[in-house]
């Protein structure tokens, strides 16, 4: 049985980073037990705290480069220069075997890709941050950028938002409360149909 072919649903969360994606999964995942996290592959080391499997299946440069030889991915993007991300097919598989769906917090070049492949059976999330200067501070705050990595971070976020009308939904994050209220109302409603 080819569970890729079936009418699965799934959901991507895509935004800039520091726009509050992650915070806002986080939330959904807690009202919804039939929501399931999609666990990303990733190139890149895991960070303080983080373990493979749970946050991200961590792996090297040559395995990810063979599972993409292999066709593995649902998608995979270069994310950073030199710092590979994707969605395994095998993990959308586990989670539909259990009769829920994933939630794919994904990057937005990832994102249009997976729902160009899932059509209808997809709803994809766009989080906006209010401001390309309140996401400055918002990625300042973290304390974890260089002055060129912010920099490069603020470069994307801008050219991701041009893609935002390519998404179902476009929440703007400038009340987190209010964020994920209306991001589970639109969820809610997807599930449902």
């Amino acid at each position: 049985m080819n569970l890729m072919k079936q009418h699965h649903k799934l959901i991507i969360i895509t935004a800039p980073s520091g726009a509050g994606k992650t915070s806002i999964t986080h939330y959904l995942l807690n009202c919804f037990p039939e929501l399931s996290f999609s666990i990303s592959a990733a190139t890149r080391s895991p960070r303080k705290g983080e373990k493979d499997g749970v946050d991200y299946h961590f792996m090297t440069l040559e395995d990810f480069n063979q599972k993409i030889r292999e066709n593995e991915f649902v998608e995979w993007e270069m994310v950073y220069e030199g710092k590979y991300y994707g969605t395994l097919k095998s993990e959308l598989q586990r989670i539909w075997k259990r009769h829920q769906t994933p939630v794919l917090d994904i990057d937005v070049k990832g994102a249009i890709h997976v729902q160009q492949q899932f059509g209808k059976d997809c709803l994809s999330l766009f989080i906006q941050p209010p401001s390309l200067e309140i996401l400055q501070k918002r990625l300042e705050s973290r304390g974890t950028e260089t002055a060129d990595s912010l920099q490069d971070r603020i470069s994307k976020a801008s050219y991701e938002m041009s893609f935002k009308q390519h998404f179902n939904e476009i929440i703007v994050n400038d009340d987190l409360d209010r964020a994920c209220s209306e991001a589970a109302r639109v969820i809610g409603k997807f599930l449902q149909s």
